[in-house]
């Protein structure tokens, strides 16, 4: 029989997997908490009993809860609201290149090399699948360098299913994999609870390049299998896309990637992270014409087998998240290195409420591609927008950026309408505000009324299971004076890198709750 665990080899093994994905060497812990390296090598090893007061510590450098006193899993933060925040905080790379990235080094049997990948979850149940199947992934060092070197022979049929089942970003994995394997199957994509999201689109573009899969079996696998015939076509290929959504044209563009010929997709998405996409693929000398644009003619290459080094890019929606706590908390922030160009319009709508933002001059990421600015935000008294707010494909108000817009409307004088028309029930997580005591009318599942401003209270919450909602309810809270509690707060680790330690370096009261 297996022995099992003690409880102290099960915090140890935590620990150290939290100091691994930090970057950290068992000095270098040691030295934030205030003891000697030999205590963090044994406390991994599970040969010392560790004090609450040091998991409080660990805790709090990790910016995450390592135990819980009811759930092990659940994580938790506590929060004394109603302070001003102040400072300067960089925004980090973007979460949804990452895992676009990630999916897209199966591409390529040479060495891959991603520079500063956001270490979130959602990124880390990539890796496990990648690392399952065979892929290395290794930390190069602290700036979040990952190095990924795909084998010629992956071990399909040893992946890890639960890692898969939690991020909806495995669906990616359909476009490179169909040029490698006649037959395979992929777990039935998760991640936010956001309503039915179709995979339609995904299997009627990849028809083109000979896909055909069975996902009607109820099998809780989607059963796939390439036509050689339709795949090995040298013809030109010509694809609408009937829904410019982000996952469907960056899977459409991996598999052109690796075709003979041209493909032209019409109705792509041009968002930030298809483009990060297409400067990654440009690496390995495919050709695409209409970066930006939702016409991409991509000439691809039947194989890609080569070293090759990028840097993502600076996430937008991040960068919306800090504008958004400044705004509500009425800070003053300095945010640096906002890729502007996915920012336009929403910094426009701020405008029309009368909120004050100063930008810098522009200048390029590390990529040399993305165009950035530093904003300050300014205390601003604002008011509700004449007209209702609502989400469109880029260049428009991003739909990841939307639910922001109902937290920042609650401190504005007025009644302003979201309308979010692109998911079942996003909305819905709106009227969690109202335990805040926003004053919160559901028109429907899409369409809301916020009435500011608002007199905030404190509140003890559990998490909305949606990233972005998540996010809204705690920036609610950092404005409600008293203590707040929010529970299980994994949507939010699994979008933002040390979201409570950042808010922290700006003044915010916030901590993760620890305890057995």
């Amino acid at each position: 029989m297996k022995k099992m665990k003690t409880y102290q080899q099960v915090i140890g093994e935590t620990i150290a997997q939290l100091r691994t994905d930090k970057g950290w060497t068992q000095g270098e812990l040691a030295q934030a908490v205030g003891t000697s390296q030999s205590a963090v090598h044994r406390i991994e090893k599970g040969g010392q009993n560790i004090s609450l007061e040091m998991v409080k510590k660990m805790s709090e450098v990790f910016g995450t809860q390592i135990l819980s006193i009811n759930d092990s899993v659940s994580q938790s933060f506590m929060i004394r609201g109603g302070k001003e925040l102040a400072g300067e905080i960089t925004i980090n790379t973007s979460k949804n290149a990452a895992v676009a990235l990630l999916c897209a080094s199966l591409l390529n049997t040479g060495k891959t090399v991603l520079h500063r990948v956001a270490r979130i979850e959602e990124v880390f149940r990539i890796i496990e699948v990648l690392e399952s199947i065979g892929v290395r992934c290794h930390w190069m060092n602290r700036h979040r360098d990952l190095e990924i070197i795909s084998p010629r022979e992956l071990k399909l049929d040893e992946m890890n299913i639960e890692a898969a089942r939690r991020t909806r970003s495995i669906i990616m994995f359909l476009g490179p994999l169909l040029r490698r394997y006649k037959k395979f199957t992929l777990p039935y994509a998760g991640g936010c609870s956001l309503g039915v999201r179709t995979v339609e689109p995904h299997l009627k573009a990849l028809a083109s390049f000979g896909l055909k899969v069975d996902a009607a079996s109820n099998s809780g696998f989607y059963e796939v299998e390439v036509d050689q015939k339709v795949l090995k076509s040298k013809e030109d290929r010509y694809i609408v896309l009937s829904e410019r959504g982000d996952t469907v044209t960056e899977n459409v563009l991996m598999a052109a990637a690796m075709s003979a010929g041209k493909t032209t997709i019409v109705g792509a998405s041009p968002n930030y992270m298809v483009q990060d996409l297409c400067f990654f693929l440009e690496k390995f000398g495919v050709k695409i014409e209409g970066i930006g644009t939702t016409k991409l003619v991509v000439r691809g290459k039947i194989r890609h087998s080569m070293n090759v080094e990028y840097s993502i890019s600076e996430d937008p929606i991040e960068a919306m998240s800090f504008i958004a706590a400044a705004l509500v908390t009425n800070s003053e922030i300095t945010i640096l290195r906002a890729p502007i160009e996915f920012l336009e319009i929403e910094l426009e709508v701020l405008k029309n409420m009368n909120a004050v933002v100063e930008k810098s001059p522009e200048y390029l990421s590390t990529n040399g591609r993305t165009r950035l600015v530093d904003l300050t935000i300014k205390k601003s008294k604002l008011v509700a927008p004449v007209d209702k707010i609502h989400p469109m494909p880029f260049p428009g108000l991003n739909i990841d950026n939307l639910p922001f817009f109902s937290v920042i409307a609650a401190v504005a004088e007025g009644r302003t309408l979201i309308h979010d028309w692109v998911f079942e029930n996003r909305a819905i997580y709106t009227a969690e505000l109202s335990n805040l005591n926003v004053k919160v009318e559901l028109l429907d599942a899409h369409r809301v009324y916020i009435e500011g401003p608002t007199n905030w209270r404190p509140a003890e919450l559990v998490a909305p299971q949606a990233l972005r909602p998540a996010v809204v309810i705690l920036i609610g809270m950092l404005a409600a004076p008293g203590k707040s509690i929010l529970r299980n707060v994994y949507p939010i680790n699994r979008g933002y890198q040390d979201f409570a330690v950042r808010l922290r370096h700006l003044g915010a009261d916030i901590e993760p709750l620890t305890g057995i």
